[in-house]
Formats: C-alpha cells, sequence, structure tokens
C-alpha cells in the first residue's frame, strides 16, 4: 500500500500506520485505533452498549410514540423519541453522550414509567453515554505536533465515524439539538491555538458550550 485511499476504513489505516513505521506502532496511536476499532463494532458485534439500547424499541414510550406493538413483535411509531445530544471531552476521551425530551426539557435524571419521557425507562449511568472514543485528545496533540498521513487520516476517521453514528441515530430519533464542539470542530479550534495547545482552555469552552 503506497497510499491511502480518499476514504480509507480503519484496517487501511492502521496497515498504512505500519508502513511508514516500518511496524513499529507508537503507543499513543495503537490506544485510540483501539478504541476506535471497538466504536466500528457498536452495531456488528454482539456486544451490549448504550448506543444499542436507546435503539431497542422495546423500550420505547409506545404510547408517546402513537406506536403499535404487531402480533408479530416488530414495533411501528408514528413519531420519533426526541433526544438532545452532547458531545463531551477531557484531557484524554471524548465521549458522546444522550439525553431523552421530557416537555421540551432535557431530561438529567432517572426515568421509570414517565408518560411524557420517550422511554419506558431511562437510567442515565448506564445509558446515557453512548460511546467512548479513549485517548482520543492526546493523539490528536500528538498528531498536530508530530503527526505523519497516517495519524491525520486516523484523526479524520475517528470525526467520519462519530459523523456516521450520529446520522444512523437521526435515523430513528428527532434529535433536537447538537451541543459542544464535534471531533472536527476541536481539532480546528485546537489547532488555531498552536503552537501551545492551550487544551484547558479549550475544554473549558467546550464545558460552557454544553450548557
Amino acid at each position: 500500500m503506497s497510499e491511502l485511499s480518499d476514504n480509507p476504513n480503519l484496517k487501511e489505516i492502521n496497515a498504512y500506520k505500519k508502513k511508514l513505521n516500518w511496524g513499529d506502532i507508537p503507543n499513543i496511536y495503537h490506544l485510540a485505533a483501539s478504541s476506535l476499532g471497538d466504536i466500528d463494532g457498536i452495531l456488528t458485534h454482539g456486544f451490549d452498549s448504550a448506543y444499542k439500547q436507546i435503539l431497542n424499541k422495546n423500550n420505547w414510550n409506545i404510547e408517546l410514540l402513537n406506536g403499535e406493538k404487531k402480533i408479530t413483535g416488530e414495533i411501528i411509531v408514528s413519531e420519533k423519541p426526541k433526544i438532545s445530544l452532547r458531545h463531551i471531552y477531557d484531557e484524554q476521551n471524548y465521549e458522546l453522550h444522550c439525553y431523552p425530551i421530557i416537555k421540551d426539557e432535557r431530561a438529567i435524571i432517572a426515568h421509570r414509567n414517565n408518560p411524557d419521557c420517550p422511554f419506558t425507562k431511562w437510567i442515565p449511568e448506564i445509558m446515557q453515554m453512548l460511546f467512548r472514543v479513549n485517548s482520543l485528545i492526546p493523539f490528536i496533540v500528538y498528531t498536530f505536533q508530530n503527526g505523519d498521513k497516517a495519524d491525520f487520516a486516523l484523526m479524520r476517521y475517528a470525526n467520519a465515524r462519530v459523523e456516521q453514528l450520529i446520522e444512523q441515530l437521526s435515523q430513528s430519533f428527532d434529535i433536537v439539538e447538537i451541543k459542544g464542539y464535534s471531533v472536527a470542530e476541536f481539532c480546528k479550534e485546537l489547532y488555531r491555538n498552536r503552537p501551545h495547545f492551550h487544551l484547558t482552555e479549550l475544554l473549558d469552552e467546550s464545558e460552557e458550550m454544553e450548557d
């Protein structure tokens, strides 16, 4: 593989990284790439996740959504559940958080059998964080400072994968708002602060955007 394709998958990016580094993969790259590999498996592998849980229509408030459960077990709804999404960052990781919308407000506490909640059961501790990309933030900083073509490709892949997962959610949910910097926006803001990369200030700014 001499060069990457225009839209490489994770396997292609990893192979290209190995080629550029003669098989010696930096740990910071490995951590981010491994986490993105887990993200790729959210819908294709059998393990459970909050992302898959909220897509389970058996936990949807069918009455609120003007739906019905057919004899076959299939659930049909006339209205999509309303949710809010948040891009969350700390000094190490990126997370996508989800909140149900109840009476036009973002719900931050647990709800069970609330007729106004789009889910029959909402448990923030196990359902709010849809997924995490571990070590993404130090990897982004590393890429801007010392990265090669494979590193930048992995950074772009991370943004594309998150956007794809949000797009998949939009097919089943009415996403009324998305707060915080997207991965691409976070990268742009961080790069704008080079060469010192004022990460703390950017994280504080990102938190303000979430409020």
